[in-house]
């Protein structure tokens, strides 16, 4: 019984050799000595393998120090990837947040910026960046026979349209000067051609760019296509020449003033006449108008400034120059500036009837000793919602000014020189360039001539120094 047990147990162990063997064969058990020097073997090889390879890199030991780390259970790999999902998800809204935050501060400054440009009250500081410019860098174009007269530029400042006492009307490319296209007129145009048949006084573009309208001293207002100088209709109803043309800024209304005295609303989309105001005294030399339903005019020798308020029927009138208002332009729905031939140039606010300041003899004056005479102001500009406004006359330059704070002071910056009656003044809607319109003689009449003066658009590039604009509200005048 005892030899029977001692056999069982035999055969277990025997058993238990084969499963641990993994293969069905007994492991061999190798001698205490045998064993060390395999050993030592595989660890003379292992140094000889280390040895001969490159050494590790950074980026290896790092790799291998990754992979211990990743060495988790299928539990943890999955809890750290959620984390790490999360973290990205924060990130990615943190991000959004950032984005969304700065389009509001944008919206947020445009939308300031748009009801100061309402209120009259936005004012960008560019006078003190503006620098002289080169005399060699103001080109010339030349195209008219006589004296310009007027001109505009479209709202993409890529081109610039002339009209002039010839009758004709010329489209201009800025960038290369060349003539794009030219609208013949004078006696001898035909039905036809739709060219004007009298000195062209006045003209005006629509803020799209799509309507051009031009006024002549023939009572006419033509309407063009811009784009194509493609003639669409003709307004009649004025008495006498048309002396302002002006479209509401983002409208296809149409105003015009006439040395008839009367200002009409026009609607230029529909062909259609709306209204006519009355209220000058003397003919009306000048008008401009913004966005607001307004618009603002010179009253030559009845020597004032006006206001009219189109949908309530009123009009503000103003006094301050001394002698004929020939020019006007707004500066911003609040502030104008207007120059009259007894030399002056003044600023005004709509809520006072008297100029905020006034520069006498802003150009000088000519004669001889006791017998002197100013120099008369024959056009304004403004660059829009700034503090620049530039004035022109006959004494050889373009003049430009910085308006103070407020517009309570009107301070020289420095003079162009131009040769000839500066009949037309307009700032590129960038104000990078100003054009100018040159005559031998004033737009309105033939006093006199200055000989040595050509016909021509003179472009005048605006330089700046490096320093950004910057814009500032206003105190209410």
């Amino acid at each position: 019984m005892a030899a029977g047990d001692m056999n069982r147990k035999k055969q277990r162990r025997d058993v238990s050799a084969t499963t641990a063997g993994g293969t069905g064969r007994k492991r061999r058990k190798l001698p205490v000595a045998e064993e060390k020097s395999w050993q030592k073997a595989g660890s003379k090889l292992n140094e000889e393998i280390s040895s001969d390879s490159e050494p590790d890199s950074p980026a290896k030991k790092k790799n291998n120090e990754a992979e211990e780390e990743i060495d988790e259970t299928p539990q943890e790999k999955k809890l750290r990837l959620a984390k790490l999902y999360l973290e990205q998800l924060r990130q990615q809204e943190e991000e959004k947040a950032e984005e969304e935050a700065l389009e509001r501060d944008l919206i947020a400054g445009r939308l300031k910026e748009d009801v100061l440009e309402q209120k009259g009250k936005l004012q960008r500081q560019i006078a003190k960046s503006l620098q002289l410019p080169d005399v060699a860098d103001i080109r010339v174009l030349r195209g008219h026979r006589l004296p310009i007269t007027c001109l505009v530029i479209s709202p993409d400042d890529k081109y610039v349209f002339s009209a002039s006492k010839d009758c004709s009307i010329i489209k201009w490319d800025v960038e290369s000067g060349k003539k794009l296209h030219v609208i013949r007129g004078g006696k001898k145009v035909t039905e036809e051609s739709h060219g004007h048949t009298a000195h062209i006084l006045s003209m005006a573009i629509s803020s799209d760019g799509k309507y051009l309208a031009t006024g002549d001293k023939n009572k006419l207002i033509m309407i063009w296509e811009a784009a194509t100088c493609q003639h669409l209709y003709k307004f009649t109803g004025h008495r006498d020449a048309v002396s302002g043309l002006s479209f509401r800024k983002g409208t296809h209304q149409l105003y015009s003033a006439s040395h008839d005295r009367s200002i009409k609303v026009w609607n230029a989309a529909e062909n259609a006449y709306v209204e006519t105001l009355f209220g000058h005294q003397d003919v009306i030399t000048g008008l401009d108008s913004l966005s607001r339903e307004c618009c603002v005019t010179s009253g030559g020798r009845d020597g004032t400034v006006r206001v009219w308020k189109i949908p309530e029927e009123s009009q503000l009138v103003f006094y301050g120059h001394q002698g004929s208002i020939d020019c006007i332009q707004l500066i911003n729905e609040e502030h104008m500036v207007s120059g009259a031939d007894d030399g002056s140039v003044a600023l005004w606010g709509l809520s006072k009837k008297k100029p905020l300041t006034t520069v006498k003899r802003a150009h000088g004056f000519q004669g001889a000793q006791g017998l002197e005479q100013p120099y008369w102001i024959t056009s304004v500009a403004a660059l829009l919602n700034s503090d620049i406004v530039a004035t022109g006359s006959h004494n050889t330059g373009v003049k430009l000014w910085k308006c103070g704070e407020g517009f309570r002071k009107l301070e020289p910056l420095f003079d162009i020189p131009l040769v000839g009656f500066v009949n037309s003044l307009k700032f590129s809607n960038t104000g990078n360039f100003l054009v100018a319109g040159i005559g031998q003689e004033h737009r309105l009449g033939r006093w006199w001539r200055i000989k040595e003066a050509k016909n021509s658009i003179c472009i005048i590039p605006l330089k700046k120094a490096a320093a950004g604009n910057t814009e500032i509200p206003m105190e209410g005048s």
